[in-house]
């Protein structure tokens, strides 16, 4: 069997992604490893040990024995700890052993993927714990190499791939929680709406709508009298959602908010969906 039909676009925009974050850093000088990324406390070498630790999960590779530190300050909790331990354990490797392992790495992944017979909907082992589907772990897989190729790309200053395939299906995934943001974690009033006016590379508009009973969806019709209006560029967004910048040093060049100031302040105060 092929791979399903389904998959292979995560599977295309995987590859795009996890490629370019290997050829941004096959050419990096030992000492640009160690500059400092927006992802809170790790550097370029500390986000590629984290793709690779991984994607070696995911080859079932086993689980690294490692204590760490003490002195980490942002380890707060058991799966900050579970995250830190393949990036920890890698924190003295030379530029060489971190190119070659990730391209090693990059090569039996994809040959895995080539060989995916299973259905989009079969039950897989989560990172971490757990149980989602295949198509699901994909998806989030996308999502995390194309975020941390920013990341990477923002601290080497090599912009790029803002409209790639692993963009557009990254911007998919976080959508996906800004539902709950709104009607949820801010409190938007029942029969409220909430409109996010993307523009850059990666232009789109969505709005989130609140029914009676106080629940939120998405869709991209444009809504007559939203509460609140955000109007701003798709890096400040992402970095906003994924947790990279903080909505009080984002200028107003950049974020643009009209309607109800307290809803536009709750929404932003919970804008950072993941980190």
């Amino acid at each position: 069997m092929t791979v399903h039909s389904k998959l292979q676009p995560y599977i295309d925009a995987w590859t795009h992604s996890i490629e370019s974050v290997n050829e941004l850093v096959a050419p990096l000088a030992e000492g640009e490893w160690n500059r400092p990324t927006e992802c809170p406390y790790w550097s370029v070498r500390d986000v590629v040990s984290h793709l690779i630790g991984f994607e070696c999960e995911l080859l079932g590779d086993p689980r690294p024995i490692h204590s760490l530190p003490s002195d980490l300050r942002h380890i707060t909790s058991e799966s900050a700890r579970y995250t830190e331990v393949p990036v920890d354990i890698r924190r003295h490797h030379t530029a060489p052993e971190m190119t070659s392992e990730l391209e090693y790495t990059i090569i039996r992944r994809s040959r895995q993927l080539r060989n995916e017979s299973r259905q989009p909907d079969a039950e897989v082992r989560a990172i971490g714990g757990g149980e989602i589907t295949l198509e699901e772990q994909l998806w989030a897989r996308v999502f995390d190499v194309w975020v941390h190729e920013q990341d990477l790309r923002r601290a080497l200053d090599r912009p790029g791939n803002l409209a790639s395939p692993a963009a557009v299906l990254a911007r998919d995934f976080v959508l996906r929680a800004l539902p709950k943001l709104v009607a949820h974690d801010a409190g938007a009033k029942p029969g409220s709406a909430v409109v996010f006016d993307v523009h850059g590379p990666l232009e789109f508009m969505r709005t989130v709508r609140v029914d009676q009973e106080g629940r939120g969806t998405i869709d991209s019709a444009v809504s007559l009298g939203p509460a609140v209006t955000f109007v701003l560029d798709w890096e400040t967004f992402m970095r906003l959602l994924c947790g990279r910048i903080k909505p009080s040093s984002v200028g107003d060049d950049r974020l643009k908010t009209e309607g109800d100031p307290d809803l536009a302040q709750a929404i932003l105060a919970h804008i950072a969906v993941t980190d």
